[in-house]
């Protein structure tokens, strides 16, 4: 996506159609931008962990945030954390917030939360899986790879999961962020 095309997307949310008498009831959404917020890369048993023969164990664990930053835009965080493991020690490890801000404009809460838990996460990880890649590479080891994540399949899990706590009881009816 070119820089023009990424302003098109912003530009579209803010002039969509007008309704009647002037208001503005067209459902809109989309990213505005996505980049980096954090990236840490250790390799604390440099140079040492090149002669290492063993195969490390990786870790990856990701976690969704999203936090409102305006009337109609939230900032939504995809945090990855990857670390490789062997009987020696550690061989690195990865730290990432990938974000994007999302512009959403007269959209229910419900499916505002499924696209800021799903759809948005889902849209942002190709580029997170990049940046994650490439930090890898950088810390001198072959690139890291991570699987590809359901995260529409994880949100519904997640929603089920929440119902049922809310039939037994033991739930407040809010939905849960997501925590994949």
């Amino acid at each position: 996506m070119t820089m023009a095309e990424e302003g098109d997307i912003l530009t579209n949310l803010d002039n969509q159609a007008a309704g009647q008498a002037g208001a503005d009831t067209q459902p809109a959404a989309g990213i505005i931008t996505q980049y980096v917020k954090d990236l840490s890369v250790e390799n604390p048993n440099s140079p040492d962990v090149y002669q290492w023969t063993d195969q490390p164990k990786v870790d990856v664990q990701f976690n969704i945030g999203a936090q409102p930053k305006g009337d109609q835009v939230t900032e939504v965080e995809l945090k990855i954390n990857v670390s490789a493991t062997s009987e020696k020690g550690t061989a690195y490890l990865i730290e990432l917030a990938y974000c994007g801000l999302i512009g959403l404009r007269n959209i229910p809460d419900e499916q505002a939360h499924a696209f800021l838990f799903a759809e948005a996460p889902r849209i942002l990880f190709p580029f997170a899986r990049r940046v994650v890649a490439d930090a890898v590479r950088d810390a001198g080891f072959p690139p890291l790879m991570v699987d590809p994540i359901d995260f529409n399949g994880l949100y519904l899990q997640q929603l089920q999961a929440k119902r049922a706590q809310d039939e037994a009881g033991g739930g407040d009816g809010a939905v849960p962020p997501a925590t994949v």
